[in-house]
């Protein structure tokens, strides 16, 4: 059976994707992520929170990456989400211009699947603040996507997101399905979305994209898995486009 080797770039708080992407994986043998770290500690709109996404510290990340000669690399990072969309693309160009190797991004793998799921009415969770929502909100509706409903938690440190549990980010995505949106995405790779989407999938009767599960289904495309193999994380591993 041929290895398939998936390079995950990282922000260095992060505690939550690696275990989950690890986890989503852990049924294919055949089938490994690896990760690298840049450094991403505040997501704000302040000038230090938006220098930490310049893409030179990614592509570093990403070149060493390239060393384990990995099929795809993946950026399980939601920036894009409130810098705009062409922030990924570029990155994902520079990233294959300079390695070779194909790339992708959670948030362009979540457009794709929105798509995918006809979903031009969707719901928001995130647990950052007010500023950054209204910019995920506004970036998606310049793209013909209509934010419905959403709900945030007010928080500026990368590493407290992991902080919020799975019942606090089910909350939210039960209290944004009442509007009826055509999906809900929890966007942010840092947030305890993955592993409580199928069972919310079956409770709600609408698709969940969660960001982390979204970078493992790009990277198993580009890599050329089939992701339809990741059982029970939810309906988007087996969503074609």
């Amino acid at each position: 059976m041929k290895a398939t080797r998936i390079g995950v770039l990282t922000p260095s708080s992060n505690t939550v994707l690696e275990p989950f992407t690890s986890a989503m994986l852990a049924g294919l043998e055949d089938v490994t992520a690896h990760f690298g770290r840049f450094r991403v500690t505040e997501i704000s709109m302040g000038e230090g929170s938006q220098s930490q996404f310049t893409g030179e510290p990614q592509l570093a990340a990403a070149e060493l990456l390239a060393d384990a000669d990995v099929h795809a690399i993946v950026w399980s990072g939601t920036s894009a989400s409130w810098l705009g969309f062409e922030t990924d693309r570029a990155l994902c160009a520079r990233i294959t211009e300079r390695t070779g190797i194909p790339a992708g991004s959670a948030v362009l793998a979540i457009n794709e699947l929105f798509e995918a799921f006809g979903a031009g009415r969707f719901g928001l969770v995130t647990p950052y603040v007010e500023e950054i929502q209204t910019r995920i909100v506004e970036n998606y509706r310049t793209a013909g996507f209509e934010c419905v409903a959403e709900r945030h938690l007010d928080e500026t440190r990368n590493f407290a997101f992991a902080g919020f549990d799975e019942a606090t980010v089910a909350a939210q995505i039960r209290a944004v399905a009442q509007a009826r949106p055509e999906a809900i995405t929890v966007m942010c790779t840092n947030m305890r979305g993955a592993r409580i989407a199928a069972a919310l999938e079956e409770e709600l009767g609408i698709p969940i994209v969660d960001s982390t599960s979204a970078a493992v289904w790009a990277g198993l495309r580009l890599a050329g898995a089939d992701p339809a193999r990741v059982r029970g994380w939810g309906r988007m591993f087996s969503r074609t486009v």
